[in-house]
């Protein structure tokens, strides 16, 4: 939960349809219903309550909170409406439910947020188990209107409790802040499992040391969660003098093969995206891998979730306001999901799932509109040489969903090859591979760089090249383990290509379109 933003957006309420006076809510069929939707990345459909109330209007996903059960992945979020009127709440909890995480479907609003003299007037991230035959939800509650925070702290653990996941009652005797030491102004985004090596139950909060202000991942722990109890036991992890985290924010931990795993988001440092640490035991030590980036910083607030055979990472790519390429990177946009894979040494990286590769499965022509500087086709492949001038090879629009594969080989050290996007008559957003940076950069129409993830650029190495696009987001997977997400308003009207500059050489084999 990103509080950097939370907290500038207006105070804000809501009157919700509830079935009785005992602070029971029904999702699904009475707020909204189910909802097909057919985009990849899904935001939640507008009117999503029904009537002409501006606030139902519609919003974008926050912060995903996945949980999965009997072949469904159900997945929670943060509602960020487009209008939120003065006095209202705002991020109440609303579900997706998906079997293959390529098709969803919207099931309303599940947890609404709380009065403005409640804690959880604004609703943040959380996580969910189930004990016997009830399921709990653990959320943070964040309000900072004067009148609250003159006698209470901003963030609190809130806990609602419910037996089939649509009917959610909220849990007003339980709440948890900020032990002595930790800053209670910043206290929020709980994840719970249980700790299959000890058998306890675990909880990490997101804070900071108080009074040093140091981003840290508090530890609880409870051998009875149904008891309410939980104990406060130190740092899981505190952000190193190097790193200097302001936070660390939507964290999880989980175990792939003999490693555990700690990922979290971060938007403060010169290192902003989505990050993780390893070890070989749950209680560390912790160590950074030499890249320990998993996306760039338009990926936001991943958490994971297991099928029992692959995990995925289930995150935001930003929206910008105002929303043109040019805009600046907004809080809250669409759901993406992407593959958690582990190489043999134990790092991570992400690809596409297969069920979105697999709904590409028409070829489509690829249609060159023209070329400039040194440019040479051979069937499916393009040689770029910018030895002299950029080398540019343009292709007609591509729609709104694409899949485009390639594999890319960089024939000098110099220069930057890489994909552009018109995105007007005269201006282009860029994702270039920049080999004496040894990363993935992508620039917006002003020349700015939007995000980045290191890679190693090796001369004469081809990259396989793994690009999906639906409406605004542009997904890069390089080699099966790399990714970069990119928000490009105006791609899908416009033409794009292939761009080679600063005397690079570059060959792009085998390129082909997909559509769905």
């Amino acid at each position: 939960m990103n509080i950097k933003h939370i907290y500038l957006l207006p105070a804000m309420a809501i009157v919700l349809m509830s079935c009785n006076s005992d602070d029971k809510y029904i999702g699904g069929s009475i707020m909204g219903g189910e909802s097909a939707i057919s985009s990849i990345y899904p935001t939640p459909p507008s009117q999503w309550m029904g009537g002409t109330n501006p606030y139902f209007s519609a919003g974008y996903t926050g912060d995903p909170m996945p949980f999965y059960e009997d072949g469904t992945f159900h997945v929670y979020f943060l509602h960020d409406a487009i209008n939120k009127p003065a006095g209202k709440g705002f991020h109440d909890i609303h579900e997706y439910s998906t079997t293959d995480l390529a098709h969803f479907d919207y099931k309303g609003q599940m947890i609404p947020y709380g009065e403005q003299n409640e804690p959880d007037f604004g609703v943040g991230t959380g996580s969910m188990i189930k004990i016997g035959n009830t399921y709990y939800f653990y959320y943070t509650g964040h309000n900072e209107i004067a009148s609250y925070i003159a006698n209470n702290p901003r963030e609190s653990v809130l806990l609602a409790t419910s037996t089939d996941r649509v009917h959610w009652t909220k849990q007003s005797s339980f709440k948890m802040t900020a032990p002595s030491g930790y800053y209670n102004y910043d206290f929020r985004d709980p994840q719970v499992f249980k700790n299959p090596d000890d058998g306890k139950y675990w909880m990490l909060v997101s804070t900071q040391t108080d009074p040093s202000r140091k981003a840290v991942l508090l530890k609880f722990t409870s051998a009875d969660p149904t008891t309410g109890n939980w104990t406060p036991e130190g740092p899981l992890y505190t952000t190193t003098a190097e790193d200097n985290y302001l936070m660390m924010e939507c964290a999880d931990v989980f175990k792939m093969g003999s490693y555990w795993y700690l990922t979290f988001s971060e938007n403060w440092s010169n290192s902003k995206g989505t990050h993780y640490r390893m070890a070989t035991s749950i209680n560390g030590p912790w160590t950074k891998p030499s890249n320990d980036m998993l996306d760039g910083e338009y990926y936001y607030a991943a958490k994971t979730a297991s099928d029992g055979n692959k995990r995925y990472a289930l995150g935001w790519t930003a929206r910008k306001a105002p929303e043109n390429d040019a805009g600046g990177k907004e809080w809250a946009g669409n759901l993406v999901v992407h593959e958690i894979v582990q190489n043999a040494d134990g790092t991570l990286g992400l690809k596409a799932p297969d069920a979105v590769n697999q709904l590409f499965t028409q070829s489509a022509a690829i249609t060159v509109q023209n070329t400039s500087g040194n440019v040479s086709q051979n069937s499916t492949t393009f040689t770029l040489n910018a030895l002299s001038s950029n080398a540019i090879a343009t292709f007609a629009s591509s729609g709104k969903k694409m899949k485009a594969t390639a594999q890319l080989t960089l024939n000098s050290t110099s220069g930057s090859a890489g994909f552009f996007f018109n995105v007007s008559n005269s201006a282009q957003y860029k994702i270039m591979f920049e080999p004496q940076q040894n990363r993935i950069a992508a620039y917006n129409s002003n020349g700015d760089m939007v995000t980045r993830v290191p890679l190693t650029i090796t001369q004469g190495n081809a990259h396989n090249i793994n690009m999906v696009v639906d409406g605004s987001i542009c997904e890069l997977y390089v080699d099966g383990k790399t990714v970069l997400s990119n928000r490009i308003y105006g791609r899908d009207q416009q033409s794009w290509g292939l761009l080679v500059t600063g005397g690079a050489e570059a060959t792009f084999g085998a390129l082909e379109i997909k559509k769905p």
